[in-house]
């Protein structure tokens, strides 16, 4: 009976720890699936538009923070033709284009801290089948980001912006589940009918000589009195 009680105090311990640890995963997981992600942009991914636009834009699930907010408009030579900050107005943020942009590919690399205070970047890219008003063939004037003549710059690829897979929550899972199926292993053989008759054996056994001392304690106590009375 003590050793039933003993398993089964060992594994409540055990579904205790392993709430506490699943629990701690939770919190752990929670922080790395905050994270903003971008809903769309104008232009869409992939979009070709008769002319580049005046501004492009990125809309996110929350509002981004103000600080650090970056998005450059590199055409297909790698000049950036962003003009200006980048405005923020709730969960978008707008890039402005240069006057005179060219026809061709472009690709909008855009970097901001989301509303928990985590850097998040990525990119999406669009056609222009013609060029904007006063736009010409000949090379932009560097400005401000813009690259300088006969240099090209490759836009970088922005880290994957999804959230890790909870591996942590899965480790936990794992040792929780391994500690209950030890202690159910330890129970069945601590009930197997092997160690419940060595039990009752041993009971029978304590009770046989509990018997037998009675027995002998009886016979002295007679014997005694018959002693007594003869010497009466």
């Amino acid at each position: 009976m003590h050793s039933i009680r003993r398993l089964l105090g060992l594994m409540l311990g055990a579904l205790v720890v392993a709430a506490m640890l699943f629990a701690a995963g939770l919190f752990a997981a929670g922080p790395a699936s905050a994270h903003d992600a971008a809903e769309s942009s104008s232009p869409a991914q992939g979009a070709t538009v008769a002319t580049p636009p005046d501004k492009v834009s990125v809309t996110f699930n929350k509002n981004p923070l103000g600080l650090g907010a970056q998005i450059r408009v590199n055409d297909s030579i790698g000049a950036d033709w962003a003009d200006g900050a980048v405005e923020i107005v709730d969960n978008v943020a707008s890039q402005k284009i240069k006057a005179g942009a060219p026809a061709g590919e472009y690709t909008v690399i855009w970097r901001v801290v989301s509303s928990d205070s985590h850097p998040i970047e990525g990119t999406f890219t669009f056609k222009a089948t013609a060029g904007a008003a006063g736009s010409s063939a000949a090379a932009p004037v560097p400005g401000a980001g813009t690259a300088q003549p006969g240099t090209t710059r490759a836009p970088g690829k922005a880290p994957d912006a999804s959230q890790p897979f909870p591996w942590s929550l899965v480790i936990f899972a794992a040792v929780a589940l391994g500690l209950l199926v030890a202690l159910a292993v330890i129970a069945k053989r601590r009930l197997a009918p092997g160690n419940q008759d060595e039990g009752i054996e041993g009971a029978d056994t304590e009770g046989t000589d509990g018997d037998a001392e009675d027995g002998t304690a009886a016979a002295d106590d007679d014997a005694g009195t018959a002693g007594r009375r003869q010497q009466d």
